[in-house]
């Protein structure tokens, strides 16, 4: 990836950071484009101070403009190589506690989010010869998970997307996949761990963890290593593809 300019949304912390950090370790121009300024300079710092090359981007992936602004910007200066949408929120709960405003909030950020990016992206990528579009979707696109109704609606449009765009631009030598993760410890688990069972943390983190039949939860960066390795040089011969990265949840569950 040396000197290939890769956009990270929601590269502040998880997942993000984690493909961050291994992009620029293989020699990418990283911007992260985080809604929390914080966050994304906080890892634009850690790549810098490893003598990498980062620049934080403040940004709501679900606003149009403010998305198309900046990969403009970004795009004005050096041709982009690589988009990986990551950036969304979960949501627990089965369609009858799933309010309007929940419905819409997760859109907003899990499915407009990722057209904003690959909307702005692809005619830029078309007039360069190209690229590479990376998009985070999740197992419960393919598998029914309980309580997960507006997630789920999320990341199964994430998937059609991935699929979408990848036939539309197999001529203009644009790559699209998609990723599906299974439960990963970020902290977003902890949060809700905390939140939801408070002293009660450690218990209902190893229950979590068993579910996957590997009997753990994943790493960032085990992630993160699926996401190099789709967006490098070495998977050219991929695209429209979708990859679980689950611990066996989805063909070893008993």
């Amino acid at each position: 990836m040396k000197n290939k300019v890769a956009l990270i949304t929601g590269g502040g912390s998880g997942i993000g950071k984690a493909i961050a950090l291994r992009f620029a370790a293989s020699g990418a121009i990283v911007h992260i484009l985080d809604q929390k300024p914080e966050a994304a300079e906080a890892t634009a710092t850690t790549i810098t101070a490893a003598g990498g090359n980062a620049e934080a981007h403040t940004c709501d992936v679900s606003n149009q403009g403010q998305v198309a602004t900046i990969i403009g910007h970004i795009g004005s200066a050096r041709p982009i190589g690589i988009l990986v949408n990551n950036a969304g929120i979960g949501l627990v709960g089965s369609i009858e506690n799933t309010t309007e405003e929940d419905f819409d909030r997760l859109f907003r950020v899990n499915v407009k989010g990722v057209y904003n990016g690959m909307y702005a992206t692809v005619p830029h990528m078309k007039a360069h010869g190209g690229g590479v579009i990376l998009n985070m979707a999740s197992i419960v696109a393919s598998v029914g998970i309980p309580s997960r109704f507006a997630y789920s609606m999320t990341k199964g449009a994430v998937l059609t997307m991935t699929l979408s765009v990848a036939t539309d631009y197999l001529s203009c030598n644009i790559r699209c996949n998609c990723i599906s993760p299974a439960r990963i410890h970020t902290p977003f688990v902890d949060d809700y761990l905390k939140k939801n069972y408070p002293g009660n943390e450690e218990a209902m983190f190893d229950k979590l963890a068993k579910t996957q039949p590997i009997g753990r939860m994943g790493t960032p960066e085990e992630v993160a290593n699926l996401a190099h390795y789709l967006c490098s040089e070495q998977a050219t011969f991929i695209t429209g593809c979708d990859f679980p990265i689950d611990g066996g949840f989805t063909k070893l569950r008993p």
